[in-house]
């Protein structure tokens, strides 16, 4: 009778610290992740902000110079590409940050362009509701990579915290799955090519 009372303590403790460990990972888990998510929230709102910016930018200069029709609409193009695609935060996959990626890429080489080509218009260049778009534009530029930092910073400690054993095994019963970083793209190690020169 003793020792199988003893046994059944034994059982209750063992079963009792699994619980323990099961309820630790899991609201561990969803805290790293929830963190992630509004993390990648912000990143979304500095893109946000810089295509709103980029709508009064369009406006300024087309209001103010007689200006290059082709590079204005790959602007506007550029950004409404890139305002179609959204990320389910609880689910970033690598190919969800690519497809992001590769939009807002080209909203950025479009809106090079613009600003290269802006410098052919002094009136435009003096005008100071562009200088100010522009300052905007460039802090705005400052406060996604920023936002992009810190997005993976919070990817990390979740993806540790699932992958590390034994919380792996309870990562795969509960469905917590890794999330993507957010990866520059492919070439942005070189530096770009600057041509001033304008036919």
């Amino acid at each position: 009778m003793k020792k199988g009372l003893i046994a059944l303590i034994i059982i209750a403790v063992i079963a009792f610290g699994l619980y323990q460990w099961g309820v630790g990972f899991n609201n561990t888990a969803v805290a790293l992740k929830e963190t992630s998510s509004k993390t990648w929230a912000n990143v979304e709102s500095a893109y946000q902000r810089r295509n709103d910016l980029i709508g009064n930018l369009v406006k300024t200069v087309q209001g103010a110079a007689d200006f290059e029709r082709g590079t204005l609409t790959d602007v506007i193009e550029a950004r409404a590409k890139a305002t179609s695609i959204s990320i389910d935060p609880s689910n970033i996959t690598p190919e969800q940050l690519a497809q992001f990626n590769q939009a807002q890429s080209g909203l950025s080489s479009a809106l090079s362009r613009l600003l290269v080509t802006v410098e052919r218009y002094p009136d435009l260049k003096a005008n100071q509701n562009f200088l100010e778009l522009q300052s905007q534009l460039e802090g705005t530029e400052n406060r996604i990579n920023v936002a992009r930092d810190r997005f993976n910073a919070t990817v990390e400690p979740y993806n540790l915290h699932i992958k590390k054993f034994p919380n792996s095994i309870l990562a795969g019963i509960l469905n917590f799955s890794e999330l993507a970083y957010y990866k520059a793209d492919s070439g942005s190690e070189n530096a770009p090519d600057v041509n001033f020169e304008f036919d």
